[in-house]
């Protein structure tokens, strides 16, 4: 698959964002599993880009952060890989392929990505033993705790992608 280089460059830049702002929430004192820096600029990548640059910087990310940070802990690395891995690619399917409506995209990706991280809690507490949360609290955690960030991501991402397609 060939990328353009502007295309590139955003993803590239919207990788960086996805480092750095959680290391900004992180360093506030703030807890990165209330606002979910890292998947504003995950979802932003998969609806500008598409879902093969999305799916590239859901799965980077939160390995890079993890490697210059060391957040997130293993296992949530795992999981979030595969969330934010989902949330770049169903994105960017959902709204460049389908051509679905910007918001129904956003909203059925986010929503996606918690299956599929609800998916990865079972896997890796049930096949190879590692100690997970209760399912339940898990999916309380990633929407009751996350809805600060649920909330900024659905006000917040829309009008950042209307931007872009504007100046594209």
């Amino acid at each position: 698959m060939r990328f353009r280089t502007n295309d590139l460059v955003t993803a590239a830049v919207l990788l960086a964002i996805g480092i750095i702002l959680p290391m900004v929430i992180h360093i506030s004192g703030i807890n990165g599993a209330v606002f979910l820096p890292m998947h504003i600029p995950v979802l932003v990548s998969g609806l500008i880009l598409g879902s093969s640059l999305g799916l590239i910087v859901g799965i980077i990310s939160p390995i890079l952060n993890h490697t210059l940070t060391g957040m997130p802990p293993i296992p949530t690395l795992w999981i979030m890989l595969v969330e934010l891995a989902v949330y770049g690619l169903i994105s960017g399917y959902l709204y460049r392929r389908i051509k679905m409506a910007l918001l129904p995209a956003l909203i059925s990706s986010m929503v996606l990505g918690r299956i599929a991280a609800a998916l990865t809690v079972l896997v890796l507490g049930s096949a190879f033993s590692l100690p997970m949360p209760p399912l339940d609290i898990y999916i309380k955690g990633i929407t009751i705790t996350a809805l600060p960030g649920i909330i900024i991501q659905i006000l917040l991402i829309p009008p950042i992608v209307k931007a872009y397609e504007r100046n594209r």
